[in-house]
């Protein structure tokens, strides 16, 4: 949905065998199944709603190729700072494993051993931020679920953990914005998919 004023548009890499699993994927460069492939092209249709002056990527291939199948691969800067959350011991794990042996664990309380914290995912998704502040136009973001979880709560001027509230489908297009006069930052869509079910 494009609506006036500056806006960030936020896509979730398409399908992998992990992230159908619900394993944590954070360094592990998972290609795309074939379902998130066709996901990828799926993309293409609705994103032609902007017109972007910048395309950002995690340059993990299952962010990568999504942009690529969606049509912005040519355009797209790779960013370090877009890579999934550094998961440490826990990467390749379910977080029902997970708590299996810590009963109480959530990534968002108590993070990751050997891992980042959500403070230094913060850090990065900060300097993403305050890149698309600086371009003039629309900026297009293909990234992972969990660092665009932090970077929409950091959008808003709220602490990381608070990513915990905004879930996020493989595939998804969230766009960021700012209120009717422009300097309050906003959401103006989040988790849509219904570009998947064609």
């Amino acid at each position: 949905m494009k609506t006036p004023g500056k806006q960030v548009v936020l896509v979730r890499h398409g399908e992998t065998e992990w992230s159908h699993n619900g394993r944590h994927t954070g360094r592990t460069d998972i290609p795309l199944l074939d379902s998130g492939r066709e996901m990828g092209r799926l993309l293409g249709a609705p994103l032609k709603a902007w017109r972007f002056d910048a395309v950002y990527t995690s340059p993990l291939s299952r962010a990568a190729d999504t942009c690529a199948l969606a049509g912005y691969g040519d355009l797209a800067q790779p960013r370090e700072d877009l890579m999934e959350w550094d998961y440490g011991d826990y990467e390749g794990r379910t977080s029902a494993e997970i708590r299996a042996e810590r009963p109480d664990w959530t990534l968002w309380k108590n993070g990751v051993p050997n891992g980042e914290t959500a403070a230094q995912v913060a850090t990065r998704v900060d300097s993403v931020i305050s890149d698309a502040l600086r371009t003039d136009g629309d900026v297009l973001i293909f990234a992972h679920g969990h660092l665009l979880r932090v970077l929409a709560a950091r959008w808003l001027g709220l602490p990381p953990w608070e990513g915990r509230l905004f879930l996020l489908s493989t595939a998804s297009i969230s766009v960021l914005g700012h209120d009717g006069d422009r300097r309050r930052p906003a959401i103006v869509s989040w988790n849509d998919t219904t570009h998947l079910r064609a």
